[in-house]
């Protein structure tokens, strides 16, 4: 069994910050489960656009607002508490916080925890 806190990841290598948003990664592919699991925060007033190419993710929103957007079809979903995302078929999309917002994401395959976006939002696929 595996217990772990925020604040054992806080202000280590597990905990990426960006000027846009922040992600507090709390399981990793190291962890041998076939799924990551992050805290993420994005900051209010910020335009993130994402794209993972090679990555299955689920978004879960635990407080604040805002929206997303489809980039294919321009179809805008409004964002808040209780709202849940599956970017099932590797879409391309906005999210645009209009307050600060903390959800919990899960990513198949998992996160190493080394991933960086790319010019075009995109995690490369790193395997442990």
């Amino acid at each position: 069994m595996l217990v772990r806190t925020l604040d054992e990841i806080t202000d280590t290598d597990a905990d990426i910050k960006t000027e846009n948003w922040r992600s507090k990664r709390i399981i990793l592919a190291k962890e041998g489960v076939g799924f990551s699991v992050h805290e993420t925060t994005l900051y209010a007033g910020t335009v993130n656009d994402f794209w993972y190419a090679n990555h299955i993710e689920a978004v879960f929103i635990t407080s604040g607002e805002g929206e997303i957007e489809d980039l294919a079809t321009g179809e805008v979903h409004q964002l808040k508490p209780g709202t849940l995302y599956l970017l099932n078929d590797h879409d391309k999309h906005q999210v645009r916080p209009k307050t600060e917002i903390k959800c919990v994401c899960v990513f198949n395959p998992p996160v190493t925890g080394r991933e960086v976006h790319d010019e075009n939002g995109v995690y490369p696929l790193i395997t442990e």
